[in-house]
């Protein structure tokens, strides 16, 4: 991938030296200061930034979103006096996590549906028992990067209300959720009761993530953070890479999710390719193809190396006959057109068809 002229998915990986000299360049005042010791110094500049550019009181930095996550749950079961959470199957707590959540936070698990699709509020209204937290993964990575309307969300929300729960929001890729919901980060944000964001899913930062809510919430918060083991001695080079992801990525995330409909509308003209969404709701969607995933990933190799073009990471296999790769629209994407797509699908399946034998 890195001695592709070319990248329809993805960013390029940088080298360490690269990744270092983008640290020195990201425009922070405070680079002539004292480095962070348990918190402070650019993680508090990171968490008052976050914070604002959600609308919310406070936010607190956490190592990874894992961590994030099971301590804002943990937070909230206990102010509520319900373990339950209410989630879907398909969400990253359950899919992608060992079941953390519940082997050390000792929460449970409901689920309002399992079809792959966000749950409606009226399955979360007639749950068949009581729940202290709705989480809602925005988008549903696993499904498809499928997001709600911005209706069905404040009607999710206030199904959750009506049965006395919280609201929490895995907003891992919340950042580019906004184009769809046809909101603003702060408007969107104010729904929940506590926000989790990444910082490096659509950031490109080193680590990280942030958990945002009120003031009482985050101290709260801070304390089991600690308890944790995630109050780090120091942290400011993944606080100083998000500074640079909100720096050069936000601004460009119209232009990404914009494209991608161009991109998804080339791929679904393949022969026997399937796009999913059809129209993707954030920069990320499914190209399902004619498999095996071995040839397809063998073919991604190949064109790599013969015409210095970089298709997609790997696919995996999937219904019969059928292999599916998560498509990233970023900025090496912004420079294709939908025949350069197209064509370069077409190569892509010409040479798995070899692979294939």
């Amino acid at each position: 991938m890195r001695g592709c002229d070319r990248i329809l998915s993805g960013h390029r990986t940088p080298s360490l030296r690269e990744r270092l000299a983008d640290l020195a360049a990201v425009d922070f005042d405070g680079l002539d200061g004292r480095p962070d010791f348990y918190g402070g110094g650019p993680v508090a500049a990171l968490e008052r930034r976050v914070a604002g550019l959600l609308g919310k009181p406070d936010a607190v930095f956490f190592p990874t979103g894992t961590m994030a996550q099971q301590v804002a749950l943990r937070c909230w079961a206990e102010r509520t006096g319900n373990r339950a959470v209410a989630l879907h199957p398909l969400g990253h707590l359950e899919v992608h996590e060992r079941k953390a959540y519940q082997t050390l936070t000792g929460l449970r698990g409901v689920w309002p549906t399992t079809e792959p699709r966000q749950p409606t509020a009226q399955e979360v209204r007639d749950l068949d028992e009581p729940f202290g937290t709705l989480l809602v993964e925005l988008p549903l990575r696993d499904a498809g990067f499928l997001l709600p309307t911005w209706d069905e969300l404040n009607a999710l929300v206030a199904a959750a209300r009506s049965r006395g729960a919280k609201v929490h929001f895995d907003g891992a890729r919340l950042w580019e959720s906004v184009f769809h919901l046809g909101r603003d980060l702060p408007t969107v944000a104010g729904l929940a009761d506590s926000v989790y964001v990444s910082l490096y899913k659509t950031l490109g930062g080193l680590s990280g993530a942030l958990l945002a809510g009120a003031e009482d919430f985050t101290a709260q918060a801070r304390a089991w953070r600690h308890r944790y083991g995630g109050q780090l001695f120091q942290q400011w080079p993944a606080v100083l890479a998000a500074l640079g992801g909100l720096d050069r990525e936000l601004p460009r995330l119209p232009e990404y999710v914009a494209h991608a409909k161009t991109v998804a509308a080339a791929l679904a003209a393949l022969p026997g390719a399937r796009v999913f969404p059809h129209e993707p709701h954030t920069h990320q969607f499914q190209l399902w193809l004619p498999g095996p995933a071995a040839a397809l990933n063998q073919a991604v190799l190949t064109l790599a190396e013969q015409q210095k073009t970089w298709f997609a990471n790997s696919f995996t296999d999937r219904s019969p006959g059928m292999a599916m790769a998560e498509i990233t629209v970023a900025a090496p994407a912004l420079e294709w057109s939908g025949a350069d797509v197209t064509a370069a699908g077409l190569a892509l399946l010409e040479l798995a068809a070899a692979a294939a034998g």
